[in-house]
């Protein structure tokens, strides 16, 4: 099966984690052949590498002007938030959700929570459960996918990164959910974890797909190769996954 990928989600600059500027990852989709890219740093409780709020108007003025210079290639301005409750609040105040293109999110240990209680439940108790497996795992499963589809009821949420990688979830329930918000759940091409087994599962409840690079140089936006190998490997239709060329829904 063969995917024509023209566009990629998911990729970081030095407003968060990445190593290069933003004109850098555009440079690199356009080497690559894409025809669109989305700068999606941190979310803002990411504790030493997140962006800051006032990154945002920066950002923005950059991207204008990028897109005036490189007219052959959409840019967008995106965010990767963060889950930081088990009532599905994200780190993104609600003032600055409209200043987004996209928002992507997902699941970061080293993350602010938005309470003491939320600290224990959702971040201290899966950091012990990855170390010491506990009797309440299933519970402890259930309120982790409860909290990602509560976000997905809360927020406009367009996709769900390495959904499963850092976090227990129950992929059926949650690709359920993503069908009803029309989210899209990523194939992460950086990420071990991501297998063929949860895109099956995910597929079965009629989900969506993005392949995203998970870029964190410029080097590597556009490298979606591993992803391309799972998505092909688990029978994804190219019909099903957002960014190929024959995506139809």
């Amino acid at each position: 099966m063969e995917y024509r990928l023209i566009a990629d989600y998911h990729t970081h600059t030095r407003y968060s984690h990445g190593k290069g500027t933003i004109e850098q990852n555009v440079i690199a989709a356009r080497r690559r052949g894409l025809k669109r890219i989305a700068i999606t740093d941190h979310g803002f409780n990411h504790i030493g590498i997140g962006m800051r709020l006032d990154d945002i108007d920066r950002m923005r003025r950059e991207i204008d002007v990028l897109r005036k210079k490189y007219d052959d290639i959409e840019i967008l301005f995106g965010v990767e938030a963060n889950l930081i409750s088990v009532e599905g609040d994200i780190d993104i105040p609600k003032e600055y959700i409209g200043a987004f293109d996209l928002i992507l999110m997902g699941f970061h240990k080293a993350v602010m929570p938005y309470s003491l209680k939320d600290g224990w439940r959702l971040f201290l108790k899966n950091a012990l459960y990855s170390v010491v497996p506990l009797c309440d795992a299933d519970k402890l499963r259930h309120d982790n996918t409860m909290a990602m589809i509560r976000a997905m009821e809360r927020y406009p949420i367009h996709t769900i990164t390495h959904p499963g990688a850092k976090i227990d979830i129950d992929t059926r329930l949650l690709a359920k959910h993503a069908v009803k918000h029309k989210v899209f759940l990523e194939i992460n091409s950086s990420h071990g974890f991501m297998t063929e087994e949860y895109v099956k599962i995910a597929m079965e409840e009629g989900a969506c797909f993005v392949i995203n690079s998970d870029a964190h140089t410029p080097e590597n936006v556009g490298d979606m190769a591993r992803g391309i190998m799972i998505a092909q490997r688990a029978g994804v239709p190219p019909d099903r996954i957002l960014n190929s060329q024959d995506f139809l829904y």
